[in-house]
């Protein structure tokens, strides 16, 4: 079917275009915010051809199409103007935006919205953080196979061009979280390069450098920068937000371009400098130092637990925050690697061998079809459509997974694999393993294989329950 007539067939199944408050999308999934969700037949929608699998989440259908495919029917659905796009703050009026913000909300509990938020502000980026991932991974086999000599002109732009991501992380974290809190995402850019400016110092040279200092309404300002930090960037744009919302309700529309832009750059700024980055910046060194501890001192064991267990922040959507965590441990100068993600990497590919068990095991023609594209969708890095269109569905292939994820987990934690960003799992995570040594790399292949083959093995023998499902 083309994404029209999916469109088409599936609109009248979510209640029709009234029913539909917004509509966005993700890597893989349509996500529609629904008046009443009972007018939704999600036994249908399953049955749409190209739907993977449908999942009630935070107020919010999603509706599972995969990489690539839903951004086409995605543009199909706001091109017919069969429904508006999710409008970002410069298409409507603060008052507007508000109101409509407002609504959402109030069908999530607090920490599901604070989920929801920070994964809002850090799907946006993924994309410019793979790219820049990509880019080390290709400098780090350029170096160890010497392709390119390392004061040439090539090497030079390629270390450009991969650093420029986290050099700017702040800048597009000010962006994304200003449009998510409602401000205006431009000053929220503002906001973060203020804070990451060359005058301030870099946090990764606190230990050879002193930083200058400030004196500040009698109060004496480091001048230290937040360069690749994300919890001292949140809380000052959101005192932005804040702040911008609460001025454009008093502030005559003739002088609100005057006004209002520079008011709220002014107070944040300062806030900024004085309190708000010094204190994100000691929680989030209280999270990484709270991480390596347990890293560290539980072994293996935390590595099991951890890989066991990440396909559950998959369900409930939590999986996108922890970008934020890993991006603070690539920033915190005692840590600058990421053992998180090896983990993460894991529990994705054990999805795949368990998919791979579904397929030589069941009789169903339906999951059979769709088993081999699920399992390779996962070791690309892609889960949800093996995990809502097979293995969550048939419970024990889920199960199996959780196993195999936790087995590679373990060995990845007790071989100390790391990783140099964020954002790629599975076959793809090979670009940014590798540039930290051939050792490295091998263990983290053999903690693939380990995933896999556990994963298919526990599912073979825990067996499916219900195989026939067509």
């Amino acid at each position: 079917m083309q994404p029209k007539e999916i469109v088409r067939e599936l609109l009248p199944l979510v209640g029709g275009k009234e029913n539909i408050v917004s509509s966005t999308h993700c890597a893989s999934r349509l996500r529609l915010f629904l008046h009443d969700e009972e007018k939704a037949d999600m036994a249908a929608i399953e049955n749409i051809e190209g739907v993977e699998g449908v999942v009630f989440r935070g107020g919010q259908m999603q509706i599972i199409f995969g990489s690539g495919r839903v951004n086409r029917i995605y543009r199909a659905l706001v091109a017919e103007d069969m429904i508006s796009p999710t409008v970002t703050p410069e298409m409507e009026p603060p008052q507007d935006l508000a109101l409509r913000q407002e609504e959402k909300p109030r069908k999530m509990p607090a920490f599901a919205r604070l989920i929801q938020t920070i994964s809002n502000i850090f799907v946006p980026i993924i994309p410019a953080i793979v790219a820049s991932g990509l880019l080390m991974g290709l400098i780090g086999m350029v170096k160890a196979f010497h392709w390119i000599a390392p004061g040439s002109a090539w090497m030079s732009m390629l270390q450009i061009f991969s650093s420029s991501s986290f050099i700017i992380l702040p800048i597009l974290i000010g962006y994304s979280a200003a449009r998510e809190f409602g401000g205006n995402p431009y000053l929220g850019a503002v906001v973060g390069g203020i804070l990451t400016h060359p005058s301030l110092l870099n946090p990764t040279e606190l230990g050879s450098r002193v930083p200058d200092t400030m004196n500040l309404f009698g109060y004496v300002v480091p001048l230290i920068g937040y360069q690749g930090t994300v919890i001292p960037m949140l809380l000052s744009v959101y005192v932005m937000s804040q702040v911008e919302k609460g001025l454009r309700r008093f502030v005559p529309t003739s002088l609100d371009l005057l006004v209002i832009p520079f008011v709220t750059v002014m107070f944040t700024a300062c806030i900024s400098l004085v309190a708000i980055g010094p204190v994100g910046l000691y929680f989030g060194s209280l999270i990484t130092s709270g991480l390596e501890y347990v890293y560290h001192y539980g072994g293996f064991l935390a590595g099991f637990l951890f890989g066991g267990l990440y396909a559950l922040f998959v369900i409930t959507g939590l999986h996108h925050s922890l970008h934020a965590i890993e991006a603070e441990l690539l920033a915190d100068p005692t840590v600058g690697a990421n053992f998180l993600l090896p983990i993460w990497s894991m529990a994705n590919v054990a999805q795949g061998g368990a998919a791979l068990a579904v397929y030589f095991k069941t009789k169903s023609k339906r999951l059979r079809k769709i088993a081999i594209p699920a399992a390779l969708s996962s070791f690309l890095g892609i889960i949800e459509p093996v995990i809502f269109g097979i293995n969550l569905r048939l419970v024990r292939p889920f199960i199996g997974a959780a196993i195999g994820g936790g087995l590679g987990g373990a060995y990845v934690v007790f071989t100390h694999v790391l990783a140099n960003s964020y954002g790629l799992t599975g076959i793809p995570m090979i670009a940014i393993v590798a540039p930290l040594g051939l050792l490295n790399i091998t263990h983290y292949l053999t903690g693939f294989a380990i995933s896999v083959i556990g994963a298919f093995l526990a599912t073979w023998m825990l067996g499916m329950k219900d195989e026939e499902i067509d």
